[in-house]
C-alpha cells in the first residue's frame, strides 16, 4: 500500500522523452506532421495557414475571413453548424496573429469522418453571408471601442507601434470605424488567395491508427496544389524610445518596456528565455519580489521573450498604481541593470532551472501539448530538435553566460517604454 506520509523522490530528468512528430509531404505540397501519443480515443487536427493580419490590404479582413468561414456554407447555416458541433461533441477553434491563421478541430476518434465532413464544408464551401458579416462587424466594432478604453489594451497597441513603427505590419493598428469597409467580396478574395493547399501545413495528434491517418490524408488531398502567395516580408523596424498617454483621474498605469531582438532560431534566443524567466517569468521572480512583495506597486508583473515569424522581442509588462508609475519604471530598469552586471546566484539559477523544466514537462504532457509546440516550431522554421536544444540550454547555462547575454541585449538605452495612465 502506498505510504502517503513519505514524499516521492524528486529529480530533474537528464533528457526529455517525448514522441517525435513524423512528417510527410503530400502530393499537393501540404506538409503533415503526425504525433502518435495519448491513451484516450481523441484526435486533434490543426490547419495552419499563412494568412495572418500582415497579409491583408484592408483592416480586419484576415480575422473576419477566418471567423466567418463557419458562419454559413453551401449546405449549412451558422446555426446548423453549431448544432452539428454540439451533437458530435466537436470542439472547433480558430486563432490568428500577425503571421498565421489556425483552424483546429478536436473530436472523439469514432467521429473523425463526420468531423472532417463538417470541416470540409467550412474550408471548401464558405459563403460569407452578408447578414452574418453585418452582425460580426457590428459586434467586433463595439468590442474594440470598449477595449480601447482600457489602459492595458492601449498600452499593448502603443507598445507594438513603439517597437516596430506605426506603419509596420507588426506595429500597425486599425480604427474601429474600419470595420464598416468590410464586404463579402473582400473576404472571399482573401479566402481564395490564402486558404489554399500551397499555403498551409497540418498537425494531427492523438489516437492515430493507420486508418485514421489515411482518412486525414484523404481529406487534405482535397486541397488543390497551388503556388503559395508571395510573402511580402517585413520592412526594417523604427522604434520609439518613449510613448506616454496621460489619462485624467487614472488609478493605474499600464507599463510596457522592451525591445526588438531576434526570432526563435537565433543562437541566443534560448539563453535569453532563461534570462527573461529570472527577471520576471515566474511568481517569485526578481520583478515580482521587488515591485509586488517589497514595494506594493502592482499585483503582477512579468517579462518574456516573444517570438514571431520574422523576428522576436523582449518585453516587461505590468499595471501599477498610478502614484508609483515613475518609481515602478525605475525599479524595472534597476532589476535589468542588476541582471546585466551581477552573476545570478547558483541557488537562484537552480530554482529557475527546475521551474522551466517543470513547465516544459507540464506543457509536453499529452499529445495536444506536443502538437502546440510542434506548430510553434514549424511556424518559426525550427526543427524537431528545438525542444531538446532548449532543454539542454536550460540545464547547462551558466551565471556568466546569463549576465553576458543580458549585458549584450538588454541595454536600457535601447528600450522602448510605453506608459498609459498617470
Amino acid at each position: 500500500m502506498l505510504d502517503r506520509t513519505i514524499q516521492p523522490p524528486f529529480r530533474i530528468p537528464d533528457r526529455l522523452d517525448i514522441p517525435t512528430a513524423q512528417t510527410v509531404t503530400l502530393s499537393n505540397g501540404i506538409r503533415l506532421w503526425t504525433i502518435h501519443a495519448g491513451t484516450q480515443p481523441l484526435i486533434r487536427l490543426s490547419l495552419v495557414f499563412r494568412a495572418g493580419t500582415r497579409y491583408q490590404s484592408t483592416a480586419f479582413t484576415a480575422s473576419a475571413a477566418l471567423n466567418l468561414m463557419s458562419e454559413g456554407t453551401a449546405r449549412y447555416t451558422a446555426a446548423q453548424i453549431a448544432e452539428l458541433f454540439d451533437f458530435y461533441g466537436i470542439y472547433y477553434d480558430t486563432s490568428i496573429d500577425r503571421d498565421y491563421a489556425v483552424v483546429t478541430v478536436s473530436c472523439l476518434s469514432r467521429f473523425l469522418p463526420k468531423t472532417l465532413e463538417i470541416l470540409g464544408e467550412i474550408l471548401f464551401e464558405p459563403q460569407f453571408p452578408p447578414r452574418e458579416l453585418e452582425i460580426y462587424a457590428s459586434k467586433r466594432k463595439q468590442q474594440l471601442l470598449i477595449e480601447r478604453e482600457k489602459p492595458s489594451y492601449q498600452a499593448r497597441e502603443l507598445f507594438s507601434q513603439g517597437l516596430f513603427g506605426a506603419d509596420h505590419p507588426y506595429g500597425r493598428s486599425s480604427a474601429a470605424a474600419e470595420y464598416d469597409a468590410l464586404t463579402t467580396d473582400l473576404l472571399r478574395n482573401f479566402y481564395e488567395t490564402y486558404y489554399t493547399g500551397g499555403n498551409l501545413f497540418a498537425v494531427v495528434s492523438g489516437d492515430l491508427p493507420t486508418a485514421h491517418v489515411e482518412t486525414i490524408r484523404a481529406f487534405l488531398d482535397r486541397f488543390t496544389a497551388t503556388v503559395p502567395p508571395a510573402d511580402p516580408g517585413v520592412p526594417p523596424t523604427h522604434s520609439t524610445p518613449l510613448l506616454r498617454e496621460k489619462r485624467d483621474g487614472a488609478l493605474q498605469s499600464s507599463i510596457r518596456i522592451g525591445k526588438v531582438l531576434f526570432p526563435k532560431g537565433h543562437p541566443d534566443f534560448n539563453g535569453m528565455q532563461v534570462a527573461a524567466t529570472i527577471l520576471g517569468g515566474y511568481f517569485g521572480s526578481r520583478l515580482v519580489k521587488n515591485l509586488r512583495e517589497e514595494k506594493g506597486y502592482t499585483y503582477g508583473i512579468y517579462s518574456a521573450m516573444l517570438n514571431m515569424q520574422h523576428t522576436g522581442y523582449f518585453a516587461v509588462a505590468s499595471d501599477v498604481t498610478a502614484s508609483a508609475t515613475d518609481d515602478a519604471v525605475a525599479e524595472i530598469l534597476r532589476e535589468v541593470e542588476r541582471l546585466r552586471t551581477e552573476p545570478v546566484p547558483a541557488a537562484e539559477l537552480e530554482m529557475v532551472r527546475n521551474i522551466i523544466i517543470g513547465e516544459m514537462m507540464r506543457i509536453l504532457d499529452g499529445p495536444f501539448g506536443i502538437a502546440d509546440v510542434t506548430i510553434e516550431n514549424v511556424q518559426c522554421g525550427a526543427t524537431n530538435e528545438a525542444v531538446s536544444a532548449f532543454f539542454d540550454e536550460v540545464r547547462s547555462i551558466t551565471p556568466e553566460r546569463i549576465r553576458s547575454l543580458a549585458e549584450q541585449w538588454l541595454d536600457p538605452a535601447t528600450f522602448t517604454t510605453v506608459i498609459v495612465g498617470a
